[in-house]
């Protein structure tokens, strides 16, 4: 079959098809008693790799399943009254539906992302998770980006209110999320810290992410977009997981499996219902070496040591009037985002059913009225409105939140249509640090100062109005 093309309605691309490349393929032997595959002889446990990742720690339980088993696990969840959102292919690209089997994996898919481009690549092998970020991201089950908050109807005289049962807005349907990678096991607990760990939590988020199960799939082939390492939210699932799977040798039918990893005591009781076998030394070593194949296959890197106090203090570098010369300020990096959440609220009035609807929705800080306040916008730029997402993202979060708002996903470098990447920004910002006193303000009247003469080289800063 065919690579195909790739059209994405947002960003409005279509790209060419392209060849995938194999995962690691480990040639070590493994367990493979009661798991519906013959024996394989032991081996020498070595993997083609040969880069290995930090160990997990021994006290870990650590079993091992074969293909068949990602059926029992997704059967089980559904049988516990989950409903399990996984990865499919859809509309060309890999993203994040509901599943009732193995058949709805992406098994022999890939993908191929950069600088605003992202296709659909088919591979040469049997791998399931061969792929980076998801198309979209997981947080739309989560915080959802069009929530009705409340209906009303004319009747004569009246209005009834409420009339479909959604007074207080909960969504009571337990779900599993099937295959999230550390980059999005991180951005849920980012939001986590901002819609629940706060003094009134937000009901929505926080109805849908109670008894949240999450099985987390460590990261083999990372995009070119991603920089998860920078910022230390993979590609190995760290935190957060209930179960890790770990997929191995999927180029040798015979040797294709799963090391499961224990994250939690439900994990663990729904393991107990699994066909399972006791992962042996060689799979445990064959594990850390494709987490150690990944790490060094990783390409973007962003220098994080002091940069929230650095973008603090280049309010006024040239960079951002460079970046708005190629930013469309269309929103597609929040959309794309798995952790923005700004939010706006509107009135839909439907004229020929008579019912009116009060909704929440996804806003994003690119649009004008983000920042309106009477008489106008705040930030009426593009420069200003950029400035602002990544200032926050990178720096003013960390005064919120105690946390970076970015988790080094790289969706916001391949879904941007003009492929802006952030990595790029910061670190033109970082090569370029202005010298304090060319931003040196305009004295007040009465200090003693003199503003700088005509021909000193150095200009008064500009107007705020002008700076944004």
């Amino acid at each position: 079959m065919q690579p195909r093309s790739v059209r994405w309605h947002r960003a409005g691309l279509t790209t060419q098809s392209a060849g995938g490349t194999a995962l690691t393929d480990c040639a070590e032997a493994a367990v493979a008693e009661d798991i519906g595959r013959p024996a394989v002889e032991s081996g020498t446990g070595e993997c083609n790799a040969g880069i290995v990742s930090p160990a997990i720690p021994p006290e870990t339980d650590r079993f091992v399943v074969n293909p068949a088993g990602l059926d029992q696990l997704i059967t089980s969840l559904g049988d516990a009254g989950y409903e399990v959102l996984g990865p499919t292919v859809r509309h060309e690209a890999i993203i994040i539906e509901p599943i009732t089997s193995r058949a709805d994996l992406p098994q022999g898919w890939g993908d191929k992302q950069d600088g605003g481009k992202y296709r659909l690549i088919r591979r040469d092998d049997d791998a399931y998770f061969a792929f980076a970020a998801p198309a979209g991201t997981w947080k739309r089950y989560l915080f959802p980006p069009r929530t009705v908050l409340t209906r009303s109807r004319r009747e004569g005289n009246s209005v009834a209110m409420n009339d479909t049962a959604e007074d207080v807005p909960r969504d009571d349907q337990k779900r599993a999320l099937f295959g999230i990678r550390g980059c999005d096991l991180a951005a849920i607990a980012v939001q986590d810290r901002v819609l629940v760990d706060r003094a009134i939590p937000d009901p929505i988020y926080a109805a849908r992410r109670e008894g949240l199960f999450l099985i987390g799939v460590d990261c083999s082939d990372p995009a070119s977009t991603c920089f998860c390492t920078s910022m230390n939210t993979g590609p190995r699932a760290h935190e957060g997981a209930d179960l890790v799977l770990t997929e191995l040798n999927p180029g040798d039918p015979d040797r294709h499996r799963f090391l499961v990893t224990v994250g939690t005591e439900r994990g663990r009781q729904l393991a107990e219902q699994l066909t399972t076998t006791e992962a042996s030394t060689a799979d445990i070593d064959c594990g850390q070496e494709v987490n150690g194949a990944a790490e060094s296959a990783i390409q973007r890197h962003m220098d994080t040591a002091g940069l929230p106090q650095l973008l603090r203090d280049s309010a006024d570098h040239p960079q951002w009037s460079e970046v708005a010369e190629r930013c469309l300020s269309c929103g597609n990096c929040t959309m794309a985002c798995p952790t923005c959440f700004c939010l706006d609220f509107g009135d839909e009035p439907n004229l020929a059913s008579g019912v009116d609807e009060r909704v929440r929705r996804w806003s994003s800080c690119f649009e004008l009225s983000h920042s309106y306040l009477h008489g106008g916008s705040v930030r009426v730029s593009t420069k200003s409105r950029y400035r602002q997402w990544m200032t926050h993202k990178l720096s003013s979060w960390w005064d919120q939140f105690g946390t970076s708002g970015c988790v080094g996903c790289g969706r916001c470098i391949a879904w941007c249509p003009v492929g802006i990447d952030i990595t790029e920004e910061v670190r033109a910002i970082q090569l370029e640090v202005p010298d304090p006193l060319d931003a040196e303000e305009t004295p007040p009247p009465g200090s003693g100062k003199t503003p700088p003469a005509p021909g000193s080289g150095k200009t008064p800063p500009a107007p705020i109005a002008e700076r944004n």
